[in-house]
């Protein structure tokens, strides 16, 4: 591993033995360390994360073969009927524009699509964890650890091509080389952390001397944080890699959203500015103070709780469980008993509380309510990685404890563990 790069803190790691293998799916809440192995996640919390790229050998080829491949692409591109902007075709060496592969629907014309690749052009498939599931699998499992919203894009780029020309994005991304190889150069950080809406203008910010350049074979992966400039050329065969954008909450997003309350909440805020406050003679002795006094309500008078489970609430309002095998789940409940092994459903996100009289858990968009008893034994049973339902801690007897057992699967919160159907 090695660290220090002009502006960039990087790293390598390098996962011994060439054997091609294909690796098991990403499941629970294993993904992270899955991805960048044999980093650990506090190192890479430590060391890299907003900090530096980090680059993984993986040495082994069919690494994220489970998680997509060209004839998956393939199937995406001409049957899906997507329409632009979810394909799109992007070339660092000469434009392209919508016209050139669109129609007047929005549709794509997948002739014109392959043949720009043909050319040269890199196809870009965005927002493929909504339709494919073993990405949306993959998101899931990175946010249940990140607490941030995660979307993939695939980029399929011809033998020695180049899709983008020098540029930072606004977020962090992994770059997951699937098939071919590609050659990353990093420069410089004109902008530290930008937000959503400060994107890289070559106009305005210098992409800075190259900092750090390596090379990512099939089963590799990149972290790289957001602006970081950067680009990649193909190698001598196809390309194919995921990227996977981490969407951040930033301290600005809960300031802002701190600031709203306030408006909303005290009359002082919505007050308007002096009359002529414009004008050359305007004395500002008064509106400062008074700006001032706003500033000590807004540090003083809100609560920070609410604030965060706001956010909290956002987050998980958009992340509904993935349900898939829910039926063979209810077939199974008549045959539950108290030596059943039992699980919470991979990449869950919920939040549990108390309100007044009940227990609930917010998933998804629902709220999902118990009675009080239950609370020690539902905690157990959402906060353990696997248990029989005997174990079930608390008051429950065991006719209690298998209703709400079967409750929880009910409502796609645990799964049975197949050696136990």
């Amino acid at each position: 591993m090695r660290f220090g790069c002009g502006q960039a803190l990087s790293g390598r790691a390098t996962n011994g033995g060439g054997r091609t293998e294909r690796c098991r799916l990403p499941g629970e809440q294993t993904t992270l360390p899955w991805l960048i192995s044999p980093i650990t996640n506090q190192t890479f919390f430590e060391q890299y994360w907003e900090k530096g790229v980090l680059v993984v050998n993986h040495n082994q080829p069919g690494y994220f073969s489970s998680l997509f491949s060209l004839d998956e692409a393939d199937r995406v591109i001409t049957t899906l009927d997507r329409h632009y902007p979810d394909i799109t075709l992007k070339n660092a060496d000469r434009p392209v524009i919508a016209d050139d592969y669109v129609t007047r629907d929005n549709s794509v014309d997948v002739a014109k699509v392959y043949q720009l690749f043909e050319n040269g052009s890199t196809i870009i498939l965005s927002y493929l964890d909504s339709v494919v599931p073993a990405l949306e699998s993959f998101c899931r499992s990175l946010e249940h650890e990140f607490s941030f919203p995660f979307q993939t894009n695939v980029y399929l780029t011809p033998a020695s091509a180049k899709g983008f020309k020098p540029h930072y994005d606004t977020h962090d991304v992994f770059v997951l080389q699937v098939v071919g190889s590609k050659h990353w150069t990093i420069y410089g950080t004109p902008l530290q952390f930008p937000l959503a809406e400060q994107d890289f203008d070559s106009a305005v910010h210098e992409r800075g001397a190259s900092t750090l350049e390596f090379e990512l074979e099939a089963g590799d992966v990149a972290y790289i944080p957001r602006g970081f400039v950067h680009d990649a050329r193909s190698g001598d065969s196809i390309s194919l890699h995921i990227t996977a954008g981490i969407l951040s909450y930033t301290w600005t997003d809960l300031l802002l959203e701190w600031v709203a309350d306030a408006c909303l909440s005290d009359q002082s805020f919505r007050k308007s500015l002096p009359p002529g406050f414009a004008r050359q003679e305007f004395d500002r002795k008064e509106a400062r103070e008074i700006f001032g006094s706003l500033l000590q309500k807004i540090s003083g008078d809100l609560n920070f709780e609410d604030v965060l489970d706001r956010f909290i609430g956002e987050f998980l309002s958009a992340r509904p469980p993935q349900l898939r095998g829910q039926m063979a789940q209810i077939k199974v409940l008549d045959h539950l008993g108290t030596n059943s092994v039992v699980a919470t459903r991979p990449e869950i996100s919920f939040r549990l509380g108390m309100d007044g009289d009940s227990t609930w858990v917010d998933c998804g968009r629902r709220r999902i309510s118990f009675p009080p008893y239950v609370t020690e034994a539902l905690r157990f049973a959402l906060t353990s990685s696997e248990f029989a339902v005997r174990d079930l801690p608390g008051t429950l007897d065991d006719a209690g404890k298998l209703v709400l057992v079967r409750r929880l699967i009910r409502e796609g919160l645990l799964i049975v563990e197949p050696q136990s159907k």
